[in-house]
């Protein structure tokens, strides 16, 4: 017994606890169904990559492409994969920044609780 005070309720704590992580899972599934795009050069090159970051896209302009400089062009390919990426980041903090942070800061679980 806890003196002086009460338990919670439990059974509620858990559905709350089961709402968040489905509102989690299905934020997820949104992430990773969403395109974000990033680009390089001003445009010469465009990456598209999804929410959950996996690359999915690159357009290459064909101004960009000199067989004898291929070291600029790998430099804005990954210019160019590196802000969508950021694009992605930025997506998933808005979408799952107040889920994570309700179910202790994201897969810790819910303090005070086993998962």
């Amino acid at each position: 017994m806890i003196p002086g005070g009460g338990q919670p309720n439990m059974q509620q704590l858990l559905q709350q606890a089961q709402k968040m992580q489905q509102d989690l899972a299905r934020a997820q599934e949104e992430l990773a169904a969403t395109e974000v795009d990033g680009q390089a050069g001003g445009g010469l090159v465009k990456a598209t990559v999804t929410g959950s970051g996996e690359l999915r896209g690159l357009v290459i302009d064909p101004k960009a492409v000199d067989p004898e400089d291929t070291e600029t062009l790998a430099d804005l390919v990954i210019a160019a994969v590196q802000a969508a990426n950021e694009n992605a980041q930025t997506l998933q903090q808005q979408k799952l920044g107040p889920l994570a942070q309700g179910l202790g800061g994201g897969g810790s679980g819910i303090p005070g609780l086993p998962f």
